[in-house]
């Protein structure tokens, strides 16, 4: 009985440390889904699972130098683009975007209404200048 008891706590403090991370506050890019030039520098969508799926989701957006280093873009956006094809009109699925304590990652949520081929319109505007991009992506 008493090792029960002296195993409960330390389950309950393991499992807790693994869902709360290190605790430094960046956030985590995942695997990646798409990396690609955005003006002088590389974007990177990032999921979990490396993959984009139809459906609600959690993506992270990195914007880097050559070095690899994520650089600060000030205001950044994505949107998922299809275009109109026969009588299905053209879709849009803007992703939400969210700062991290690590500037040039952002948190990103989506929604993506239907599987197939999508163009990620990414644009940034502030300390790195001016950019825009649409990266080719499939959505599973």
């Amino acid at each position: 009985m008493f090792k029960i008891i002296a195993v409960i706590p330390i389950a309950v403090f393991t499992i807790l440390a693994l869902a709360c991370g290190s605790g430094t506050g960046t956030a985590s890019a995942g695997k990646t889904i798409k990396s690609g030039p955005v003006g002088n520098l590389t974007v990177t969508l990032a999921s979990a699972d490396g993959v984009l799926r139809k459906g609600k989701q959690d993506l992270t957006v990195t914007f880097a130098d050559t070095s690899g280093k994520p650089v600060d873009v000030g205001a950044a956006s994505l949107n998922f683009f299809m275009p109109a094809m026969g009588s299905m009109a053209a879709m849009n699925d803007p992703a939400t975007l969210t700062t991290t304590s690590t500037p040039g990652v952002y948190k990103g949520s989506v929604d993506i209404e239907m599987a197939g081929e999508w163009q990620a319109q990414v644009t940034y505007d502030g300390p790195a200048g001016k950019g825009r991009a649409s990266l080719p992506v499939t959505a599973q």
